[in-house]
């Protein structure tokens, strides 16, 4: 079949609206915030303490914020790797906000240390720790980021008009893709083994042996539910046609990895005995029935293809995935995260109002900059081409 890619295009407009103004604000506050945090430490800012080790920085922005940007990874995987050139549109647009979710990500980490002036040590070999399973995401990460940047690069050559360059950076780009498909698999799932390794303290609902095959299905599909949620936002807030020709299919195949992640979610609590604790009244019982009923509802939502044609199912569908796999890591990670086991006692967490702000400003900063990028650079695909086809 002949895939006819659509020339992407800025979509140019004015950058001071509502919400650039409100993410601006976000932002203002959270350097506002962050400077008092490397001023005075932590404790200037947060709740963090001797019991929980990290917080929502690293929860929200790190584990759950990169799951939200392998929107890249799974377009990128679908068009490159299984050939599905019809995708291509949308592989500019998802790399993008990955791009963001990332680099974002990375920085977050830098504000959860308490010795941040030491991160250059994560590059000195003296100081490798191969046996650490942080060491292996930190490097992943890095690793990662610079990898979206080359392959975001030929947007930015493209409109500066470096053609030469970009044809180099072209002639490289097979290479750096295989990277960056091999990277996110390896940190999303080592993400699920950090929980692995911390043992009694993860609540028997989270606490598996195959969590990082969890958190890496979990993640491909959230990164398709992030694509649909995505295109129906710019599709209504730069009121361009919705791309449901290829939505539509791309939801299927979503389906296809969460139905996968269901049969061995609940296979697992099965087999291990686990799942008679999800009808314990608790906290964590209710918050496990949160994430369990966000990943089911989506199969009924858009089960029926026509229902996968419907622009408003589609986004409620990835609205509730993306609900589901953030409520996976937060529960594992903070909500079924138990520090006071056996002579360990007292610790409590809850999140400050400055790490709130923290965590919205960094949303608000991945907003603006995907709309001054979308409206000013070749991210999108041309309007006018576009309803050609």
């Amino acid at each position: 079949m002949a895939n006819n890619h659509v020339t992407p295009a800025p979509v140019g407009g004015s950058l001071v609206n509502a919400i650039t103004l409100t993410c601006g604000v976000l932002v203002a506050l959270m350097v506002a915030i962050l400077l008092v945090r490397f001023l005075f430490g932590l404790g200037a800012v947060t709740a963090l303490n001797d019991g929980y080790p990290w917080g929502i920085w690293v929860v929200f922005d790190v584990v759950i914020g990169s799951a939200f940007a392998c929107g890249g990874f799974s377009v990128a995987m679908l068009v490159y790797i299984f050939n599905k050139g019809e995708y291509h549109p949308l592989v500019r647009p998802a790399l993008l906000a990955s791009l963001f979710g990332y680099t974002l990500a990375g920085a977050g980490v830098i504000f959860d240390l308490g010795r941040w002036w030491n991160v250059w040590q994560m590059f000195n070999p003296w100081s490798f720790n191969p046996n650490s399973v942080m060491f292996e995401v930190a490097v992943c990460i890095t690793l990662y980021i610079i990898v979206m940047w080359i392959e975001f690069s030929p947007v930015m050559l493209e409109q500066f008009g470096k053609v030469e360059a970009k044809r180099k950076v072209g002639k490289a780009m097979f290479f750096i893709i295989a990277l960056g498909t091999v990277l996110p698999m390896m940190h999303q799932s080592s993400l699920g083994t950090l929980l692995v390794v911390l043992g009694v303290q993860i609540h028997p609902l989270w606490q598996t042996p195959i969590q990082p095959l969890l958190y890496l299905l979990t993640a491909i599909t959230m990164g398709y539910a992030v694509v649909l949620f995505e295109s129906c936002l710019t599709s209504t807030g730069y009121r361009r046609k919705l791309e449901t020709t290829m939505l539509t299919p791309l939801a299927k195949i979503m389906l296809g990895f969460l139905a996968v992640y269901l049969v061995v979610r609940v296979g697992d609590l099965l087999m291990r005995g686990a799942l008679p604790k999800a009808f314990v009244p608790s906290v964590e019982a209710l918050c496990f029935w949160i994430e369990m009923l966000s990943f089911i509802a989506p199969l009924i939502l858009i089960g029926a293809e026509s229902n996968r044609r419907n622009p408003a199912r589609l986004f409620l569908a990835g609205v509730l995935l993306m609900l589901g796999g953030a409520m996976l890591r937060l529960n594992g990670y903070l909500i079924g995260y138990e520090t006071n086991v056996g002579d360990a006692g007292g610790f409590h967490y809850f999140p400050t109002l400055a790490e709130v702000l923290v965590t919205a400003g960094m949303f608000g900063l991945e907003v603006l900059g995907y709309i001054i990028i979308t409206r000013r650079f070749p991210v999108l695909a041309r309007e006018d081409a576009q309803a050609a086809h």
